[in-house]
């Protein structure tokens, strides 16, 4: 999933990498917001309510959903900044660096959940931020690596791009090509592994709490593979 660069890849690959991560995203963000009531990777969420705390005057929230914002767009710069820099050296390495620190991040999370969280609000906003860090490396990575193809956490985003392609695919007079029917594949199968993984996130947080995500862990693992 992580040996080819973005403009030799198959769509057999593309398929992988975007089930595996469009699973995990949707495992990570609905166990965020069982546990945090916060996503981890809705960030016009996030900005919605940086604009509702600057009209209320609230800047000590202000401060929080500023720096959540600015967590995912680190993450997202660290993953971009290494496949630029390195994949025309070694592919494979670059891509997989931005998986590890992810994996990293994670089990932190499910450690000092496990152990450690005491349901403080300090503790609640930087295990958040980790979160959002995590979904911000993990974004930036596939989507660099798929030229855009794959967004394993923008819904907003995967439905526009998925309704202008079938407009395109059924738009009369349009020749029905390959490139358009895989890049349906891969939105469609985003789509539904995200959907299948906030299943299995939410139904298994409610029995293992943060063990939830020593498994996600587990899915990146295999990508590494």
């Amino acid at each position: 999933m992580l040996r080819q660069s973005r403009h030799h890849r198959s769509l057999k690959q593309n398929l992988m990498l975007a089930s595996s991560t469009a699973f995990a995203a949707g495992v990570i963000n609905v166990a965020a917001l069982v546990s945090f009531f916060a996503f981890s990777s809705s960030i016009s969420g996030h900005m919605a309510k940086l604009a509702n705390n600057l009209v209320s005057q609230n800047f000590e929230e202000v401060l929080i959903f500023f720096a959540w914002l600015n967590l995912f767009f680190l993450g997202s710069f660290i993953s971009s900044f290494t496949v630029n820099s390195y994949g025309s050296v070694n592919p494979y390495r670059a891509h997989a660096i931005p998986i590890v620190l992810e994996i990293v991040v994670l089990l932190f999370v499910a450690i000092y959940g496990h152990n450690f969280y005491k349901e403080t609000k300090v503790e609640r906003e930087v295990v958040i931020g980790c979160t959002i860090f995590a979904m911000g490396l993990q974004t930036g990575l596939v989507t660099v690596i798929s030229n855009g193809l794959i967004k394993s956490t923008s819904l907003a985003s995967l439905f526009t791009d998925l309704g202008a392609e079938l407009a395109e695919y059924f738009h009369i007079g349009t020749n029905r090509d390959k490139r358009i029917r895989h890049r349906l594949y891969v939105r469609i199968t985003v789509l539904l592994f995200y959907l299948i993984g906030g299943l299995v996130g939410g139904y298994f947080f409610n029995k293992l709490a943060f063990d939830v995500f020593y498994f996600v862990p587990v899915i990146l693992i295999l990508v590494l593979l």
